[in-house]
């Protein structure tokens, strides 16, 4: 079955970085877009970015220019690079197959003022 494991979340200081990493089996890597999302306390789930097949990527307004997503298709890997981190982007984040309901089960990313 699809199974994703998220990895690389914790404890970090408003404007430090961190890297998420999300680790991918069961399905066919190559074929498939990905996606991050993340859930703060309290909020519903929302978007944060999204890679296609093709490595074209979308971002929320929120983390443009912050965050960077990318995948590795050997490693059937994506990843999320976390730069300038706010407290407003402590939260949950999930891997998600994208417009597909597999997710992860997240990795907490906490971000101190």
């Amino acid at each position: 079955q699809v199974q994703l494991v998220e990895s690389g979340g914790g404890l970090v200081q408003a404007g430090e970085s961190l890297r998420l990493s999300c680790a991918a089996s069961g399905l066919l890597f190559n074929i498939n877009a990905f996606a991050w999302y993340r859930q703060a306390p309290g909020k519903q789930r929302e978007f944060v970015a999204s890679i296609r097949v093709n490595r074209d990527t979308d971002y929320a307004n929120s983390v443009k220019g912050r965050f960077t997503i990318s995948r590795d298709n050997d490693k059937n890997s994506v990843y999320l690079q976390m730069n300038n981190l706010k407290p407003e982007d402590t939260g949950v984040y999930y891997c998600n197959v994208y417009r597909n309901n597999y997710w992860g089960t997240g990795t907490l990313v906490t971000v101190s003022s």
